[in-house]
């Protein structure tokens, strides 16, 4: 294991690293960082949490110059991670004072022309960058490094057209960096159009399956949210998030969660974007410690220390079940994935075993106390027809 100074990192960023107490590099960040600040393009299996911001993140700090037009763009599929990746890359970017400036749909766009105009990096999701080269607001001709961040997610959440497009505004002999959870299909696909000879790098999971303890109970259906309860009361559980499919339910589990006297929050797209990050700060700082979630609004989080993951809906796609588990587990931790079945999961959940081929033990479902919802669901409103 080579340390962050035989990387070839230069001194305004090691400095911060020390101190932010990082010891050693992870391995995605010492198989990435030098070839990153060679200009090699890169493609990288990486998933989140295991480093990857600050291994694209150094060789584009260490190649940029202040005041030199937008030199790096960052392309993310949510808002969130955006943000998360501008936070990260000013942190380490601080000793070269560098402008690095985040751009995403959900804030006022007139907001963002001017920090454009003086930016060095930018990080942003796709639809927005696109907004703001057909308004002419952005100028990407200085442009030598791309970073295609989580493609993966970028393609299952339908932005291939819109990165198409920004591909074609950028100058054609821009290094590009492609990191992805997993590498098939449409992903196989931007390798080959995009990336001019990239070196492939992979690396182990970060997440330990030795420490990673899964299992599922099945319950009656009247008693799945006393289950939740009772679990999240008795265990000693650190941070936990909690998986629904849809933005009612994740409305509705947490607010009876408070109700029930445990420190919830829900968070999904439907909230406004300040009210995300709101949220989002809460839990990073243990203000709050339940999160419940969608798939959607939790994608790209980097969240570290979560002890538990529940998995209240069994996800329609099994590929979001390893994305959900992923997030326990990590850097040496111990972690928990279980899921809550009633007669309805049964389904999705022989989907998620045999796509992912695992074996999820049954676990003895233990006593429980049966708890009231204090929240009730709203109806549904359906508009009525208007007569012609």
């Amino acid at each position: 294991m080579k340390t962050f100074e035989q990387l070839n990192i230069e001194k305004s960023i090691l400095d911060v690293i020390k101190e932010e107490g990082f010891d050693k590099p992870t391995e995605i960040q010492e198989k990435t960082i030098p070839l990153a600040i060679e200009g090699r393009d890169i493609l990288a299996g990486s998933a989140t949490g295991s480093g990857k911001t600050l291994a694209f993140g150094a060789g584009i700090i260490q190649n940029t110059q202040k005041g030199g037009g937008i030199q790096a763009l960052i392309l993310t599929p949510t808002r969130e991670l955006a943000q998360q990746v501008k936070d990260s890359l000013k942190k380490f970017s601080k000793n070269k004072k560098l402008i690095i400036t985040s751009v995403y749909g959900g804030m006022p766009i007139r907001g963002q022309f001017k920090r454009l105009e003086e930016a060095d990096i930018v990080v942003g999701t796709p639809g927005r960058i696109l907004d703001h080269i057909n308004r002419r607001t952005i100028r990407l001709k200085e442009v030598r490094t791309l970073v295609l961040d989580e493609a993966d997610r970028m393609l299952d959440m339908g932005f291939i057209d819109d990165v198409e497009k920004i591909m074609k505004n950028l100058p054609k002999d821009k290094q590009t960096l492609l990191f992805s959870a997993t590498i098939h299909g449409m992903v196989a696909h931007m390798i080959e159009k995009f990336l001019n000879n990239p070196v492939k790098i992979e690396v182990e999971s970060n997440v330990d399956p030795a420490k990673l303890k899964q299992g599922y109970y099945d319950v009656q259906d009247n008693l799945k949210y006393s289950l939740l309860v009772n679990l999240l009361k008795k265990e000693e559980s650190g941070l936990v998030m909690v998986f629904c499919n849809t933005r009612h339910n994740t409305d509705f589990i947490a607010n009876n969660l408070s109700g029930n006297g445990i420190d919830a929050e829900a968070i999904h797209g439907g909230f406004t974007q300040k009210k995300r990050n709101r949220i989002l700060e809460k839990f990073h700082t243990q203000k709050v410690l339940t999160l419940v979630c969608t798939d959607v609004a939790a994608r790209g989080l980097d969240i570290q220390d979560v002890s538990h993951i529940y998995n209240y809906d069994v996800p329609t796609d099994p590929k979001d079940y390893i994305h959900r588990i992923g997030r326990t587990a990590r850097a040496g931790k111990k972690g928990e994935a279980i899921t809550i079945l009633s007669s309805r999961d049964h389904d999705n959940f022989r989907r998620v075993a045999q796509a992912n081929q695992i074996s999820i033990p049954k676990l003895d479902t233990p006593q429980i106390d049966r708890v009231n919802l204090t929240w009730k669901a709203k109806p549904t409103k359906f508009r009525k027809k208007r007569r012609r």
